[in-house]
């Protein structure tokens, strides 16, 4: 809800109000693994019996970095409401942003794959996410975000943050409260340490965010930063989530 004394910006907020998924991620410890199926950080993938592993560039074995139930969480259209989503990164390259792979299966009853003895602790030593988590969902709603090139409100005639200068300190954090888009979500705005690499394309600035994932205790994208899958519009209409991007910055 908007708090009262944005009452003449509501109409714009209003326009630029997104659900999301808010992602609880819970770490895991040791000798209790998550199901095949089930959304989480790491751990061993859904993979139909026939699909290929994903290997990186060098032919080593990728790491999951995520993988997302889709019929595990509420529905938020135009996402999906069934299928698993999984980003894979190469387990010494994926700082590079371009050794990664995006699968997304639509059928989840397929025959399962369960030998992946070939997935050794070596190759999680350089991983961004320390152990493995659990995801749970729940819906939320935003109206904004300061670093997303999709936000751009006038607040008579100030932007964002010149705006944020007249609130006093507790007007400053309800405002920050509704625009706020840090931390582990599907969909919604998107925050940066340095900047939205959108909006140095005109093609990709209208991109939506699949995934995002921020530092915590447990996870360090470099120095408090966060990693995002993005995809156009179109593509995540169509279901063509090879399409997807992976980025990530930090500070």
């Amino acid at each position: 809800m908007l708090p009262e004394f944005l009452g003449e910006f509501r109409p714009q907020l209003e326009h630029y109000r997104l659900d999301y998924l808010k992602l609880a991620a819970r770490p895991l410890g040791a000798g209790a693994p998550t199901a095949l199926t089930q959304s989480k950080l790491l751990g061993q993938p859904y993979l139909p019996v026939g699909t290929p592993y994903p290997h990186d560039e060098r032919g080593q074995p990728m790491i999951l970095l995520a993988q997302i139930n889709f019929a595990e969480a509420p529905a938020l259209p135009p996402y999906p409401t069934a299928g698993i989503l999984q980003l894979f990164v190469s387990p010494t390259e994926w700082y590079d942003m371009d050794d990664y792979c995006v699968l997304f299966h639509p059928d989840t009853n397929a025959g399962a794959q369960t030998d992946f003895g070939f997935i050794t602790p070596a190759l999680y030593a350089d991983s961004p996410i320390s152990v493995e988590h659990a995801l749970s969902f729940a819906l939320a709603t935003e109206y904004g975000g300061a670093e997303d090139c999709r936000f751009r409100p006038d607040f008579g005639g100030r932007d964002y943050y010149e705006y944020l200068k007249t609130l006093s300190e507790e007007q400053e954090e309800a405002l920050n409260r509704c625009c706020g888009n840090a931390g582990h979500k599907v969909g919604g705005y998107a925050y940066f340490a340095q900047r939205d690499p959108r909006a140095a394309s005109a093609p990709g600035a209208n991109d939506v965010q699949l995934l995002q994932l921020d530092s915590d205790e447990q996870i360090r994208f470099g120095d408090s930063g966060l990693a995002h899958l993005f995809i156009s519009p179109d593509a995540l209409r169509e279901r063509r989530f090879d399409q997807a991007y992976f980025y990530w910055d930090c500070c």
